[in-house]
């Protein structure tokens, strides 16, 4: 059984948030047994009906004798984000515990929701990282599948690809049709598709909106839409100053290579080593890996990436707070040289003198180049998170 990298807390409430397919259901139930715990799941139509007649049944049942000194596990919360209110009732007058998991954010912030003022910690499951599959995990696996636990965890490649499929039209379906987030369904499959090819790349909605037939307000409203259903996040560009950086266009990551490949209509093709397909795979990986373990970390850094008016790049610029800046640059090559770290020695010391600067790449051999350390990526993610 994998273990997750995830360690919330046992002393308070909780909300938490994860993509669909990325395993909370699986994670709760291995942490707590129905003699502690009353599992609550909204996406169960029986259950869902009932509240929504009658919300007043949910509180009946959590206090009935049975159930007043369990646990409540509520999934898929921002179905009936109304039950909130019962939710924050129990926790301030009877100090209730509850864990509310949700697959998207948008709804209880439509509804002006505050995530119970504070009440409720929020953490994040992710799709499967590196560290979290241990021995079964396999480079080329993971950029071909992503990390959800049911592609990945499956032997054979038509499994993943019938499950990674079926993921994408389970989300236009349940998260985006039923939900109404938008009035037009196929611009907004029109947009999934080019927000697959431009994954990693820096956001451009004047051409996406012309590419899809929308103006510009709708392509930043479906990516907020993705954002809020937890499919992938925006990584800003880097400046000190903040009105400055955001006049620079940001990128947009999915949240797992697996779900790039089935919007993209390629899983069906081998992805091979020494191809931009796979250094591009690769980068997002390794930025994924990065994310997913400050996210369990609990680790308060703010992530950017860097891209001059030459086209000169840094991967991935990390704020630490009360330690140095760590500048990455990601090379899926076997063997890096001098070249490689050009960006990094060049615009490092105008972006922060005592920043550390690293080359992540799949090269073994651990070497200085100037002052960037070289090192092989696994490693780099042992020593930043100290494994």
């Amino acid at each position: 059984m994998l273990k997750r990298r995830l360690v919330p807390t046992k002393s308070n409430s909780y909300f938490l948030f994860g993509p669909r397919g990325s395993g909370k259901t699986t994670f709760l139930q291995k942490m707590y047994s129905k003699k502690n715990a009353l599992m609550i799941d909204l996406l169960d139509v029986q259950v869902f009906d009932q509240f929504l007649i009658d919300p007043s049944r949910f509180e009946k049942i959590i206090e009935s004798p049975e159930n007043v000194k369990k646990v409540i596990v509520l999934d898929e919360v921002q179905k009936l984000p109304k039950l909130l209110d019962i939710v924050q009732r129990q926790i301030q007058k009877n100090k209730r515990k509850f864990i509310l998991t949700g697959s998207s954010s948008r709804r209880l912030k439509q509804k002006g929701m505050n995530l119970l003022a504070g009440r409720a910690w929020v953490y994040h499951l992710y799709p499967f990282s590196t560290f979290e599959l241990g021995s079964r995990f396999n480079l080329k696996k993971v950029l071909e599948r992503g990390g959800l636990p049911d592609a990945i965890l499956v032997e054979d490649d038509l499994s993943a690809r019938e499950y990674l499929n079926a993921y994408v039209g389970t989300y236009l379906q349940k998260e985006i049709q039923e939900e109404q987030w938008v009035r037009q369904l196929v611009p907004f499959r029109k947009f999934l598709a080019v927000a697959a090819q431009m994954n990693g790349k820096i956001i451009n909605k004047s051409k996406i909106a012309k590419e899809i037939g929308v103006d510009d307000v709708t392509v930043a409203n479906y990516f907020e839409i993705l954002e809020d259903t937890m499919m992938g996040f925006i990584l800003p560009s880097y400046n000190r100053s903040v009105r400055k950086a955001q006049k620079v266009a940001p990128k947009f990551y999915f949240i797992d290579p697996g779900i790039v490949r089935a919007l993209n209509k390629t899983l069906t093709i081998e992805m091979l080593p020494q191809t931009s397909i796979w250094g591009d795979a690769f980068e997002h990986w390794v930025i994924l890996d990065i994310i997913k373990n400050a996210s369990y970390h609990r680790f308060d850094w703010s992530f950017s990436y860097l891209r001059t008016k030459e086209d000169v790049e840094i991967d991935l610029i990390i704020d630490r707070p009360g330690e140095n800046k760590l500048l990455i640059e990601i090379k899926s090559k076997i063997k890096v040289d001098v070249n490689d770290v050009k960006s990094l020695e060049s615009l490092g010391p105008d972006i922060d003198k005592k920043a550390q600067r690293w080359l992540l790449s799949n090269d073994p051999l651990e070497q200085m180049f100037g002052k960037t350390r070289a090192l092989y990526w696994q490693k780099g993610l042992e020593i930043l998170f100290k494994k």
